[in-house]
């Protein structure tokens, strides 16, 4: 069977060597770069099955890096970055980050949130996932088993967060969901405070599908309460 492999894409060699030491103690195989180039290299010359990217790093920054990495693959991207305002978070996230640490970090931390994107990354990859259903309404198109969206007929590029977050409410119109709710489906762990990560996906995704400029809303807020589909 083959191990899990880890890509850690970070300059400073000192907090890399301890993420690795950290993470192969858990029986994962690690690979590391130093920067944004090489880590693009590894992506495309193996199986990596998570990533966990600095920000500011030389060559590309780990923004452009999840852009890049996004363009072809659903891998779980965590950002492990000394940039600590709320903006930085929410531009993470909404580049395409699953999760995102500030440094100084707690080393088991970031195992424990590690453990939690692969399972969930496997969880969905399983041969399961395959039967859930083609939706469509009001001219969108949504396909799990393709990981896909269309809107008359024209790709809607979304991130894996954001992709879950719209086939939860489509597959289930009509039934309101709370952010924790959301949360705690589409990530797969507690909640705590992690209202305002929905509620930026929410908002990109709402952007994405066009309704800034369409009167025709897919997601509904129910003020007070959470987030519905309006078929």
């Amino acid at each position: 069977m083959r191990r899990i492999t880890i890509l850690v894409a970070d300059d400073e060699a000192e907090i890399a060597d301890l993420v690795a030491l950290h993470l192969q103690k858990e029986g994962y195989h690690i690979v590391k770069a130093a920067d944004g180039k090489a880590a693009i290299q590894a992506i495309q010359s193996q199986s990596i099955d998570l990533a966990i990217l600095d920000i500011m790093m030389p060559e590309l920054d780990g923004y452009e890096v999840t852009r890049k990495i996004r363009e072809q693959y659903h891998l779980p991207i965590i950002f492990l970055s000394a940039k600590t305002s709320d903006l930085d978070k929410i531009t993470g996230l909404v580049m395409g980050a699953d999760d995102y640490m500030t440094k100084p970090f707690n080393p088991m931390e970031l195992v424990a949130r590690v453990n939690s994107q692969l399972r969930r990354s496997m969880l969905f990859n399983q041969p399961a996932a395959l039967n859930r259903s083609v939706l469509e309404t009001g001219g969108l198109i949504i396909s799990p088993d393709q990981h896909t969206v269309t809107l008359y007929g024209e790709a809607v590029e979304l991130t894996p967060k954001e992709f879950d977050i719209l086939y939860l409410l489509a597959s289930h119109s009509k039934q309101v969901f709370s952010a924790e709710n959301i949360f705690q489906q589409v990530w797969g762990e507690a909640y705590y405070e992690s209202g305002n990560t929905v509620m930026v996906h929410i908002r990109t995704l709402r952007k994405k599908l066009g309704e800034d400029i369409n009167k025709n809303k897919f997601i509904k807020t129910i003020w007070g309460v959470g987030y519905t589909f309006n078929e």
